[in-house]
């Protein structure tokens, strides 16, 4: 059912692509807006995975370099019946985590060296099951193929402010074209992220199912929070902090945190969490 909600999704934003691809450059604008889209989907489906890998500078570890971690993932991996997935350390300081990968069988867990030293091990098996919860509802992909697709309606739109317009007698005014190059690219960003806010809270609540105790997973958001208000991931991108456990630019821009913040606050994940304890 999952996967099916994420072909569904991929699907949408793909013919919302192709759509502003007519109104801008009509039958032609559609034509390249579709293989546009169909390459940035195949790519992103494929490789996204591998290229956000290696920006991160992320390590393949085996059991031998990292028997504590692995035992964590093997024991929650049995609990969610799913196979065990890829894991990468990242040797930064900046403590966080993020899972990736097109499918179960491709899937990859990384974390920091920062999260490794911050959190006890309680706290670190909480994080490796919010993450293992995302490769267990694609959540990974979808946040790869929506990012991909919000980013792509923003060149779109950029080329159509100078390029487009359509000899279609059906075209929209420009007036009402100028008002879709602003609105298209800001309705995309926004899809982009209530998708992974929405996801986010559902991965915090399979990690107090899978681990049964929510306060460890509470713990951590809180020390995680605190750490990334102070320090930045120096590689991070806006393109891919949706992937992360907290979002590695919350220590900048607060003020504007809030309306583009590709995740809740730590208060209401929390607060979410609170609510678990009694179930």
């Amino acid at each position: 059912m999952e996967q099916f909600k994420t072909y569904m999704l991929m699907i949408g934003l793909t013919l919302l692509f192709i759509w502003f691809g007519g109104l801008i450059a009509g039958q032609t604008g559609m034509i390249l807006a579709f293989l546009g889209a169909m390459g940035m989907n195949f790519y992103a489906y494929f490789y996204s995975h591998e290229q956000v890998l290696k920006h991160y500078h992320a390590i393949p570890v085996t059991r031998s370099q990292a028997r504590g971690l692995y035992e964590i993932v093997e024991r929650l991996t049995r609990k969610a019946n799913l196979p065990m997935p890829q894991l990468y350390i990242i040797p930064e300081e900046m403590p966080n985590a993020f899972a990736t990968g097109r499918d179960y069988e491709h899937a990859v867990v990384a974390v920091t060296e920062g999260l490794l030293e911050l959190l006890d091990e309680d706290e670190v098996e909480a994080v490796i099951a919010h993450e293992l919860s995302h490769i267990k509802h694609y959540d990974m992909l979808v946040g790869t193929i929506a990012a991909t697709l919000a980013g792509a309606i923003a060149m779109l739109a950029n080329f159509g402010m100078f390029f487009g317009g359509s000899s279609d007698d059906d075209r929209p005014n420009p007036i009402v074209m100028m008002v879709l190059m602003v609105v298209m690219p800001l309705a995309a960003t926004i899809i982009q992220m209530t998708v992974s806010r929405n996801r986010e809270f559902m991965a915090d609540e399979g990690a107090a199912r899978m681990t049964g105790h929510p306060e460890w997973l509470q713990s951590a958001l809180q020390k995680l929070d605190y750490y990334a208000r102070g320090m930045v991931l120096p590689e991070a991108e806006p393109q891919t902090a949706h992937m992360f456990i907290v979002n590695p630019f919350t220590g900048k821009d607060f003020s504007m945190q809030q309306l583009f913040s590709t995740h809740p606050t730590t208060e209401q994940r929390i607060a979410r969490l609170e609510e678990l304890k009694g179930w």
